[in-house]
């Protein structure tokens, strides 16, 4: 009993500091990244747009291109942490993409718009995932989506601080001899370099190395995670887990790709095309906005939406994920947002995106506690990559097809619709999924072997 009780204080405060010493630092190093890759959302309503004379779809091409780029080295780069540690690939990562991002301030055509967005998606490659296999190698499953959550509280706070921030800056016009919107690019670039060579001294690859856990916190975390790969190395139904190919030839993965993608469309359609929208209030309804009115009113849904991220994960750690964590607010956002087309006024119609907005956050870091619960090593580096990539394949169709939709139907209707479709896909292979796999985690302090998932 007191060997039980000493193990049961050991793992809480082993969980509590890689909670406190690793997960914010590493969300800081998210919520710089998803600001430097939804800058320009902020940019185009705000002048970028007129100054280098965009039409819908080649502002969404501009935003869409840089997946294109991720995609070209995500599961290389991924590959490369695996091998290197996440020390030194992620800090190479942010100090090469924070450089490319700071070339934005001197743009000058919609050439070279295309060309540095393309760059900017090469440059951080492998960051996402990266950061999501790094933590993953932190906890044992049963901790991860809490752990997950906390990270995923940065990117909808990134648009909730980012955005009056960016209006802030666009603000600042003249600053240098530069139009407010350059302004915005020159100051968002420059935290992504200072925190790459920050994170080469800070981060740390293994639990085994932290000397900020004492010697029982290091030995518990190090055989806890070493047995849960065992478990599922050997598991009877999976042969070489460990085996690049397990993850390109496993069809749990292709259809966790194909529901991440549903997910990830909508969540892009939202943050490339909100402001665009916002500012479409003004003749819509007759009214005037500011520069700082718009910057707020795009962050409202993202407020609600990190509460609802934060309560929903905390839920599923406390009670063990089920499908519905991940198939429930799929449905929600599918139905909510083309609601949102046929409002009244501007409040109405922010108050159900904010509705698509929680839902969309509220699934995203439960259902990335599902992949690493059947793969581990090289297969783990990879699966998580191959997901991501079916999310960066989403994140350029969601710019562009929004886009071309637009300027072909001179609305946001078909768009919006066709978010709802794909939110409603992910819902049916979510489900269809659990019905035939075993997906579901069991809750701290119960039994933890492998569980039925409760649909």
């Amino acid at each position: 009993m007191g060997a039980d009780t000493h193990s049961v204080a050991v793992e809480r405060t082993a969980i509590k500091k890689v909670s406190v010493r690793l997960v914010p630092f590493v969300a800081l190093m998210f919520f710089v990244n998803y600001l430097d890759r939804t800058a320009i959302s902020f940019a185009e309503p705000n002048g970028m747009g007129a100054d280098l004379a965009l039409t819908a779809a080649q502002f969404g091409f501009a935003s869409g291109i840089f997946f294109l780029g991720y995609i070209v080295l995500e599961v290389p780069s991924n590959m490369a942490l695996h091998r290197f540690g996440a020390r030194r690939w992620l800090a190479r990562i942010m100090v090469t993409w924070g450089i490319v991002s700071l070339l934005f301030t001197w743009v000058s055509s919609s050439g070279q718009l295309y060309t540095l967005r393309f760059l900017l998606g090469v440059a951080e490659a492998g960051f996402f995932p990266g950061a999501i296999l790094f933590l993953s190698q932190w906890v044992p499953a049963r901790h991860r989506t809490k752990i997950l959550g906390l990270f995923y509280l940065a990117q909808p706070l990134t648009t909730v601080l980012g955005a009056p921030l960016a209006g802030w800056l666009i603000g600042r016009h003249g600053l240098f001899g530069l139009e407010g919107w350059r302004v915005m690019f020159l100051f968002v670039s420059l935290p992504a370099i200072v925190l790459g060579i920050v994170a080469y001294f800070y981060l740390i690859d293994r639990p085994a190395d932290a000397k900020w856990l004492t010697p029982a916190e290091r030995d518990w975390l190090t055989k806890e995670l070493a047995a849960e790969n065992a478990r599922k190395t050997g598991h009877a139904t999976q042969h070489a887990k460990g085996d690049l190919k397990t993850a390109f030839t496993s069809g749990r993965v292709w259809v966790l790709a194909m529901v991440y993608f549903g997910f990830v469309y909508g969540l892009y359609a939202l943050a490339f095309f909100l402001p665009t929208i916002i500012g479409g209030f003004q003749e819509q309804y007759d009214t005037t906005f500011s520069v700082m009115d718009k910057a707020w009113i795009t962050a409202v849904p993202y407020l609600p939406a990190a509460v609802v991220l934060f309560f929903w994960t905390r839920h599923a750690t406390r009670h063990g994920t089920r499908t519905w964590h991940v198939a429930g607010p799929a449905v929600v956002g599918g139905l909510s947002i083309p609601l949102a087309l046929y409002m009244g006024s501007p409040t109405a119609t922010i108050a159900v995106i904010t509705v698509t907005a929680c839902s969309i956050f509220a699934a995203l870091p439960v259902f990335w506690s599902v992949p690493s619960r059947f793969l581990t090593g090289a297969a783990a580096a990879a699966g998580i990559a191959l997901i991501n990539t079916a999310g960066n394949v989403a994140g350029f169709a969601a710019g562009y097809i929004t886009g071309w939709l637009k300027d072909w139907t001179g609305a946001y209707y078909a768009p919006l619709y066709l978010v709802g479709f794909f939110m409603l896909l992910s819902a049916a292979l979510m489900v269809r999924l659990a019905a035939r796999e075993r997906i579901a985690e069991p809750a701290p302090g119960t039994e933890r072997q492998p569980m039925e998932a409760h649909r």
